[in-house]
């Protein structure tokens, strides 16, 4: 334990470079996994990232490994999502300690790499045996499965100038697996530009029904990202009674209607997906209809703003809903419609609350600067959820 807490001012210096020579050595060794991976997330360096700092909590907290539990939920979700299973681990401490000994060198005593060989195989102990029970419980439910199963495009609905939704039905006819709101699924499709297979996950757009998915996809414009590429593939080739695969439903990041009196959406652009899902379930559960709800998003603009008419059809009947809507360009001149970015110091009135639930989604800066005017205004952490797509890089509990 002492030799591994040593290199935590190694980590925290040099941990990303570790990671990127980690992933072009076990590429190289192994170049299988690269269907496994997001590529993409390879080419902005976020998976690197996210492994370094994973690495470095886990030499930080050597000594007390449950700390780490929420993580280890966090990661454990999404590793079940890309059908990661125990033999995967070994290849991975395999390239990971051989990369500590030439990324050290000299440095790389035998002791050290016994210790962090000791250290990783109790931190994938840990992990899997987690990933395990998740598995288990996807097995347990009705119409649960692990691994990749082919589900039909049945529906193809464009929702805004960007955003088009697919309705996905299992190819064997089966049950649907039952989610909670917020959960995504993994899909993967074939890229010809890379040559792979890659994953990418999608948040479920709407409320567990026992009959489909629905995932809704923003096209990415010129994007030569691979996440790009599949979200373009997608508008582009995969038509109704085309075939995907996707995982079981999985993630963290999950309505609790219990904890608190009142919920508080706020999403930017296509991070109204998950939130959108909440939303459907609250209003869909007759237990729930005293439950004030506050919906605050913002996007460019009218043209590209999806669900305008699905969330405005919910607040027909469910009464409880407030809606708060920005565009950055001219807003229609409508009630509770604002010029500009999500901006909640105009809403401090009714949103700030000891007994509220805030619920984030968006791109990165997005979530840090709500997060913390929240915090700044006295809103405890544990009463703030955020959900950032892609490998985790905020650090903001």
């Amino acid at each position: 334990m002492q030799l591994v807490k040593a290199t935590v001012p190694v980590l925290r210096e040099h941990g990303v470079s570790l990671t990127t020579h980690f992933y072009n050595r076990m590429f190289t060794h192994n170049p299988e996994l690269k269907h496994m991976f997001n590529m993409g997330n390879q080419q902005n360096s976020k998976q690197q990232t996210a492994l370094a700092m994973a690495v470095l909590a886990y030499a930080e907290h050597i000594e007390n490994p449950a700390a780490l539990m929420p993580a280890v939920d966090h990661i454990g979700q999404k590793h079940t999502s890309l059908d990661i299973r125990p033999e995967h681990y070994a290849i991975v401490g395999r390239h990971l300690i051989a990369s500590i000994a030439e990324v050290l060198g000299e440095a790389a005593s035998p002791q050290l790499l016994e210790a962090w060989t000791l250290a990783y195989q109790q931190l994938a102990a840990i992990m899997s045996g987690h990933e395990q029970k998740i598995y288990d419980e996807q097995i347990a439910k009705q119409g649960g499965w692990t691994g990749w199963r082919p589900f039909i495009v049945k529906e193809k609905v464009r929702e805004s100038a960007e955003i088009t939704s697919f309705y996905l039905y299992p190819a064997d006819g089966g049950d649907v697996a039952s989610y909670l709101p917020g959960q995504y699924i993994s899909l993967r499709l074939f890229l010809p530009e890379l040559n792979l297979m890659q994953p990418r996950q999608y948040s479920i757009s709407c409320s567990p029904n026992g009959r489909y998915y629905r995932i809704s996809v923003k096209r990415e414009a010129g994007s030569q990202h691979p996440d790009g590429m599949i979200s373009n593939r997608l508008h582009d080739h995969i038509q109704e009674g085309a075939i995907v695969e996707l995982t079981a439903p999985a993630g963290s990041f999950v309505l609790n209607k219990q904890s608190r009196s009142h919920k508080v959406f706020i999403s930017g652009g296509v991070g109204q997906t998950p939130l959108l899902s909440m939303l459907e379930d609250i209003a869909g559960d007759p237990a729930a209809q005293q439950l004030p709800v506050t919906w605050i998003h913002g996007c460019r603009s009218e043209r590209v703003h999806a669900f305008k008419d699905k969330v405005a059809a919910i607040g027909q009947h469910y009464r409880n809903l407030n809606q708060h809507i920005f565009y950055e360009d001219a807003p229609l001149q409508h009630k509770n419609h604002y010029q500009g970015q999500v901006e909640l110091e105009l809403l401090k009135n009714e949103i700030l609350n000891q007994e509220t639930d805030y619920y984030i989604c968006g791109a990165a800066p997005f979530i840090s600067k709500h997060y913390r005017f929240l915090v700044a205004n006295g809103i405890q952490q544990d009463a703030i959820h955020f959900e950032e797509f892609g490998p985790s890089s905020l650090q903001l509990q």
